[in-house]
């Protein structure tokens, strides 16, 4: 069945207090996509972010982000009033989000709400608590640490805290009992009130895809916890990072710096730490997109301590005895394999070996600099079971991207799309109806795209900090026109919901 969804992140959506949340304009959103005639709302990673605020470095992979709780819950909950949350400054811009701002206004709010909540009375919280017991006293205990060393980095703790003495676990088990039941606290809320979204999405016809990246961070609870998993020294300290190698977009690579897995243990454990992963990914979200599918057929090992990514090397993944043990534990599961960069024949095997449709952007295939792959981008040699993207969260927007290349590439889009008009104002509308009308089965538009705006609302420029991440909606700016408007393309192309 053919269908379509839009891409726009949580903490995109519009609010009163600073950043995208369950609040009242999640469900509206939800409304505004089943009147579009959508099947699909794509987001990025749910997880509590860390340094440069990116949902792809992640204090837990578990665990879900406190800015996303709806502070207007909270406030009908009656731990919180309408006068102290207006009182609190979350930025004046409501085009962008300042996470410096919301970091200082949110936890003290959030943590006014606990101690009113009672919730150690909860039998709604003890019972989430029990079922998440695998993780989420670990992250509780993790973050309250954090705050108790002032934010550090947790290679930067004393050494018994650092490497879980049994002794130091318990003092700080005592020591820190309220701030980690607080953090558990967030958690029951965040999972609460995601819960009810989806749901209600569900029943409107949406299906949520949500998006795993392949690495966890190094400065998170799921690597101070488990240090087995990971490549990891006598110290605790990375032995080789993730990265990318050199190509003719980043001459030195790129150095992502998550720690590497230890595949062999994961296959002596039957890849327990990861299906318990996924099955909770599965619970949160209706698809999984996993990012950096490659990594499962090789990964690139770079020595830990380099400047740069130029002298890293691939290693061989676990490759599809992974996926099967994945169907033997979980079942058919509905996953988007993130194909994109250098993609080899065994990675093309392994795509085609566990059935998982891959990624096509559209945005790839006029690229004059990549000779080799930019034809596979091209609409008329789609696969039926693929995903069409004019662009990703990583992607400039169309208009853009469009403004931005080269001359001759621009001719390229010209005559693909047998457009030659003097104006580009608008060949946006064009690139969608393209991506709309090919045979993939599922097309998904980053919201910013269907608006034509420029990269000024770009959501991620890859190895930049302090400028990603921030782009909002804002309130009514998602007209009833606009909405009719993508209707009548999705209906024109056969992917009505």
């Amino acid at each position: 069945m053919r269908a379509s969804g839009i891409l726009l992140p949580v903490s995109s959506l519009p609010s009163k207090y600073g950043i995208g949340c369950f609040s009242e304009s999640a469900y509206e959103f939800v409304d505004q996509l089943k009147r579009a005639g959508q099947s699909y709302w794509q987001i990025l990673p749910l997880g509590p972010t860390s340094y440069g605020d990116s949902p792809y470095q992640s204090f837990s992979t578990f665990a879900g982000n406190p800015y996303f709780i709806s502070l207007e819950d909270l406030i009908e909950e009656g731990v919180l009033t309408r006068e102290e949350c207006g009182e609190a400054d979350f930025g004046s811009d409501p085009r962008s989000v300042d996470y410096g701002k919301m970091y200082r206004a949110r936890f003290p709010l959030l943590r006014l709400a606990y101690e009113r909540s009672d919730i150690s009375r909860d039998a709604g919280f003890q019972k989430f608590v029990e079922e998440n017991a695998y993780w989420v006293r670990d992250y509780a205990i993790f973050m309250a640490v954090k705050d108790r060393f002032g934010g550090k980095s947790w290679d930067k703790w004393p050494e018994d805290i650092r490497k879980r003495w049994p002794y130091s676990m318990d003092y700080y088990q005592r020591e820190l009992y309220f701030d980690i039941e607080f953090y558990e606290y967030i958690q029951y809320v965040f999972q609460k009130q995601w819960n009810r979204l989806k749901s209600y999405a569900n029943e409107n016809g949406i299906r949520i895809i949500g998006d795993i990246p392949i690495y966890v961070a190094y400065d998170s609870a799921d690597t101070w916890a488990n240090p087995q998993l990971f490549q990891l020294d006598g110290e605790n300290l990375p032995a080789a990072v993730a990265g990318c190698p050199p190509d003719g977009f980043a001459a030195d690579g790129q150095l992502w710096g998550n720690p590497l897995y230890r595949w062999d243990y994961h296959r002596d454990t039957g890849f327990a730490w990861w299906m318990s992963r996924l099955s909770y990914c599965f619970r949160l979200y209706d698809v999984v997109r996993i990012d950096h599918f490659r990594g499962f057929d090789e990964y690139y090992s770079i020595p830990f301590g380099d400047a740069t990514a130029r002298n890293g090397h691939w290693e061989k993944g676990p490759g599809m005895e992974f996926f099967r043990k994945m169907r033997e534990c979980l079942g058919d599961c509905t996953v988007i394999a993130e194909d994109l960069g250098y993609v080899t024949d065994t990675v093309r095997k392994l795509v085609r070996d566990t059935g998982f449709p891959g990624m096509k952007v559209l945005e790839f295939a006029f690229d004059s600099r990549d000779t080799g792959s930019a034809s596979d981008y091209l609409p008329h040699n789609y696969p039926v079971n693929s995903i069409v993207y004019t662009g990703t969260h990583d992607n400039e927007t169309l208009t853009g991207w469009f403004a931005g290349i080269r001359p001759e590439e621009r001719r390229m889009v010209r005559s693909y799309l047998n457009n030659f008009r003097d104006s580009g104002s608008e060949i946006y509308w064009d690139l969608i109806c393209t991506a709309m009308g090919s045979v993939s089965r599922l097309c998904v538009i980053p919201m910013q795209d269907y608006f034509g705006y420029d990269n000024t609302c770009r959501m991620n420029q890859p190895s930049t900090l302090g400028k990603n991440w921030k782009w909002r909606l804002t309130e009514g700016e998602l007209t009833d026109e606009l909405i009719g408007k993508i209707r009548d393309v999705t209906m024109r192309y056969g992917r009505l919901g």
